[in-house]
């Protein structure tokens, strides 16, 4: 089959990080022609390492303006002189602008699209309804990154019968790292893994740490547009020497294995791929008790209440000053994390894929 993944670029996100891990892998020993288009075909970490890779990358342009009617043109151009036998998309503007293009006149192949997040700003616009529901219902197939994902997509149009939940997977292996030994350590450094974005609740985290003793550091993994302002709130809350913005890293299995503890602070989520890469890492996993978390994380790491700084301080200090406990936490979350191996869910895409080649 010749494949072709749209998304608008490759910075640093949960669904950028699965193609990234997932592409190269789909080829299937050489059975699949995998081609990725970006809108936006500026150079990140993650496109250089994905150039590494068998996998042909197309861009339209090097600019950010992904809504650019221009966008969809060259979206248009671009399928009118390509063929392949499934489009998969990504992201608003390619779930649209796919469709779109395809409209006059009809393409062959398969459509298919990923539903990344549990939660999204224009469901709460009751106009957006009918133009989102035509366009989910151009889609053979729209994947949902975990059941909680899936609900929600349903409870704002309806149930389809063109949905399929697929969990997100990781290259747990990379993650893997042996448990940590805490035992009369008097230091300790908390990880959270996670761009700057509205979905994620990094001030409860922030405040969390003025509840704990100052022998407790702060690291801030990823980059997003609220970086500012949560360098400012750090500031505010006089925090600066207990807390490291260490934006965008490559090497983050190895920050995660210098680290005591990892966190995910989030309003909602999709899925969480950090979760599980938490999870792996040998460390005890605390995140929000929401939804896109609490399913992954549930029966493993440790959940605390939505928002409740006090009560994420009381879990961390608790799983540091409890050896025992801790390796406990530990070990189970990397048994669980196994679940979400990205082998796993590359044969779910993979067959998914043959079903619709084959209709």
């Amino acid at each position: 089959m010749r494949i072709l993944h749209v998304i608008t670029s490759l910075y640093i996100g949960g669904a950028e990080h699965l193609l990234v891990d997932m592409l190269p892998r789909l080829s299937d020993g050489g059975n699949n022609q995998i081609e990725l288009l970006l809108l936006n075909g500026v150079e990140t970490q993650f496109k250089k390492k994905l150039e590494q890779s068998d996998v042909k990358i197309h861009s339209l342009s090097m600019t950010n303006d992904v809504y650019n009617p221009k966008k969809l043109l060259g979206v248009r151009r671009f399928l009118s002189q390509n063929s392949y036998d499934i489009i998969h998309t990504h992201n608003t503007a390619c779930q649209f602008f796919v469709p779109l293009a395809r409209v006059l006149p009809p393409r062959a192949g398969k459509l298919v699209t990923t539903e990344h997040s549990s939660n999204n700003r224009r469901r709460d616009k009751r106009w957006l309804r009918p133009v989102d529901r035509w366009m989910y219902n151009r889609y053979d197939a729209i994947i949902c990154i975990s059941d909680p994902a899936r609900n929600s997509l349903e409870g704002y149009i309806g149930k389809q019968a063109n949905l399929v939940t697929i969990y997100n997977g990781v290259d747990v292996d990379s993650f893997l790292r042996p448990i940590k030994d805490i035992a009369g350590q008097e230091r300790f450094v908390i990880t959270m893994v996670a761009g700057s974005r509205p979905e994620k609740d990094h001030e409860t985290l922030l405040r969390a740490m003025t509840h704990l003793p100052d022998n407790y550091r702060l690291q801030l993994v990823g980059a997003g547009p609220r970086d500012k302002e949560l360098k400012e709130y750090t500031s505010g809350l006089g925090l600066n020497d207990r807390v490291a913005f260490l934006g965008v890293r490559s090497d983050v299995p190895d920050v995660l294995e210098q680290s005591d503890i990892a966190v995910l602070s989030s309003h909602w989520e999709g899925f969480g791929l950090s979760a599980v890469e938490g999870m792996a890492s040998g460390r005890p996993f605390v995140a929000s008790d929401v939804n896109g978390l609490n399913e992954v994380v549930g029966g493993a790491g440790v959940l605390f209440p939505h928002g409740d700084d006090k009560a994420l301080a009381e879990k961390i200090q608790w799983l540091c000053e409890h050896p025992d406990e801790y390796r406990e936490v530990a070990s189970r979350c990397q048994e669980k994390a196994r679940k979400y191996d990205i082998s796993v869910t590359i044969d779910k895409y993979l067959k998914l894929y043959n079903e619709l080649y084959g209709a």
